[in-house]
């Protein structure tokens, strides 16, 4: 096991990763910015549903994300060109972190994968050529790396993929009808628009995403499958990027390929002033036992967290528990209709909130389907009528429709939400169970 966790091979590919990382992750903050992104999800709205347990993180938000997110950006190139790496690595992690737990309503998979990435490029020997560190101090330079290194990235990469395979494997995807619904929003693309609505394009959409996220990664283990992998992920992340412009994920997908490809095909094709290491040493770290129980500890919750819904009461599809964290990417639409309504201690009767001057546009059509929004926005409301001097109960009135399917009862909207504790390990139970037709489609006339 020493021999093959700590022999020292080749470091091109993650010398060449970290470069296109860096100036991935610095693109993905500058870019934030000139999109609106920041605008909308971190500035103008009043509260960003933080990930619960963080509220603290509320007070960043404002119009300092700007600079945020600008200081982000030049941490991203110290990391692209390896100045300083160790510390602008831990630094964008940092960042990027409170970012993601910062807000709810604009949460993305891929967020989340570079949150992972960043922690783990942070710990890894990236700077140890071609990097400005080098420069200022070329006792760091070294052609080689432990394999244990490459492995940790490899085996991230495949729970990524093999999760969001095994996701898609429920009705709704199998009979093409959740691509078809994706399809739907992009029939006003220029050119591709009409092609998209074809049936035989859904069936085709359904079946790639399955057997490319099952097989990507044997197909780039394998070298005699390597380039044809290779090929075939180019095609499918750049379609990806067109159709559904999901920001550096596909292109930081295709940059993977950089743990597969030898040394010798590396350094030809992108450092030709590399030497490639060759040797057969085995360099065991004082802190072995230390880093393979991190490693070990790590890989068990990146495996554990995308399992939790299957412990959890109904359908993860309908109640959403368990769903985040979990690789579940692209496998559902869903819309909803909230009612809001409170009554004070003193009232016998109940009268309807307007919660939207509380939270932004965006974060109105979220808070109707998820129950934990649902949670955070009725202690809000019970928080902002106490600062008046009212306590009050507060009743959550939401109808869901799923992939386009009927609209169905999903709260109680005879429990006092205000009162309820949020258990993020456990059921909820003013959630309603699922009906057995809750994502049926409507009968056309």
């Amino acid at each position: 096991m020493n021999n093959f966790l700590f022999k020292q091979i080749d470091n091109t590919g993650l010398i060449l990763f970290r470069v296109v990382f860096g100036l991935l992750i610095a693109t993905e903050a500058i870019g934030a910015i000139f999109t609106g992104w920041v605008r909308r999800t971190l500035v103008d709205t009043p509260f960003t549903f933080n990930f619960i347990g963080f509220d603290f993180l509320q007070y960043f938000q404002g119009p300092g994300m700007y600079y945020y997110f600008v200081i982000m950006g030049f941490f991203g190139i110290f990391v692209m060109l390896g100045y300083k790496y160790r510390f602008s690595m831990i630094a964008y992690a940092i960042m990027w972190t409170g970012v993601y737990l910062m807000q709810k309503s604009s949460y993305n998979n891929h967020y989340y994968l570079m949150m992972l990435l960043c922690w783990i490029m942070a710990f890894l020997p990236a700077n140890r050529w071609f990097s400005l560190d080098v420069k200022t101090n070329p006792a760091l330079k070294t052609p080689a790396m432990p394999r244990w290194v490459l492995l940790v990235l490899i085996l991230q990469v495949w729970i990524v993929y093999t999760f969001a395979s095994v996701a898609k494997f429920y009705p709704d995807w199998l009979n093409a009808s959740m691509p078809a619904l994706l399809m739907r929003a992009k029939s006003d693309y220029w050119v591709i628009g009409e092609l998209l609505q074809k049936n035989w394009v859904h069936w085709t959409i359904a079946y790639t995403g399955i057997f490319f996220d099952l097989l990507i990664v044997p197909l780039m283990l394998w070298r005699r499958t390597r380039l044809l992998g290779f090929v075939i992920s180019v095609f499918f992340h750049l379609f990806n990027s067109i159709v559904f412009q999901i920001g550096i994920f596909p292109y930081m997908s295709i940059a993977f390929a950089l743990f597969f490809f030898t040394p010798q095909i590396l350094q030809k094709r992108f450092l030709p002033k590399k030497k490639i290491y060759l040797g057969n040493d085995v360099v065991i770290p004082n802190y072995k036992k230390f880093l393979v129980m991190v490693v070990g500890i790590y890989f068990a919750f990146q495996i554990g967290l995308p399992l939790r819904h299957w412990f959890f009461k109904d359908d993860v599809l309908w109640t959403e528990e368990g769903h985040r964290l979990s690789w579940r990417m692209m496998l559902r639409s869903k819309s909803g209709s909230l009612a809001v309504w409170i009554k004070e201690s003193d009232s016998e009767y109940r009268q309807r909130y307007n919660y939207n001057n509380l939270i932004g546009t965006k974060q109105q059509s979220a808070v109707a389907t998820k129950p934990d929004l649902m949670w955070q926005l009725a202690q809000k409301i019970k928080q902002v009528e106490a600062e008046k001097g009212k306590e009050v109960a507060v009743y959550m009135d939401s109808k869901v429709r799923v992939n386009g399917g009927e609209y169905h009862q999903f709260t109680n909207p005879e429990v006092n939400i205000a009162l309820e504790k949020w258990h993020p390990f456990k059921h909820t139970e003013w959630i309603l169970p699922s009906p057995k037709d809750y994502n049926e489609k409507p009968i056309k006339e």
